[in-house]
Parts: structure tokens; sequence; C-alpha cells
């Protein structure tokens, strides 16, 4: 399973990312999970993390309001 994730850093930024933590993260602790994605691929993955990365602040609060998204059996778990 291959996830895209947003975590909301200590500072209030939201950080998505399709991998690990990074150097971003690290300073910004502590982070906690507030929306994801599944996917079959990572290709998928990293393809929805570049999308994801482009959209506002406001549109990335809209994700995070809709909640989980589990793409390969439409639950909303793991």
């Amino acid at each position: 399973m291959n996830y895209t994730y947003l975590l909301e850093c200590s500072d209030g930024t939201l950080y998505c990312n399709s991998g690990r933590g990074a150097k971003y993260t690290k300073p910004r602790r502590p982070v906690r999970l507030v929306w994801y994605e599944t996917f079959e691929t990572k290709e998928e993955a990293m393809s929805r993390e570049a999308k994801v990365k482009q959209f506002s602040r406001k549109q990335k609060e809209e994700l995070v309001a809709q909640g989980p998204n589990n793409r390969n059996t439409g639950r909303k778990d793991l």
C-alpha cells in the first residue's frame, strides 16, 4: 500500500508527502496526520502528491475536512 498524506505541523503549516518524513517536519514537531489517500502503486501516490502540493491552503483544508480516502476499496479507514 502506498500513501499520499498531509501532516499538520506544530507551527500550523500543512506538509504533503508520499514518502517518509523530511527535514521540513523535524524542527516542526510534533506533527499530526490530518489526511491521507491510499494507492496501489508508488507512482500513483507520487502523482497525487504533486497535485496536492499545488493546492492552496484552503483546498488542502477542504481535503482534511473530507477525511481520509482509501481509493482501493472506497472505505474511509485503513
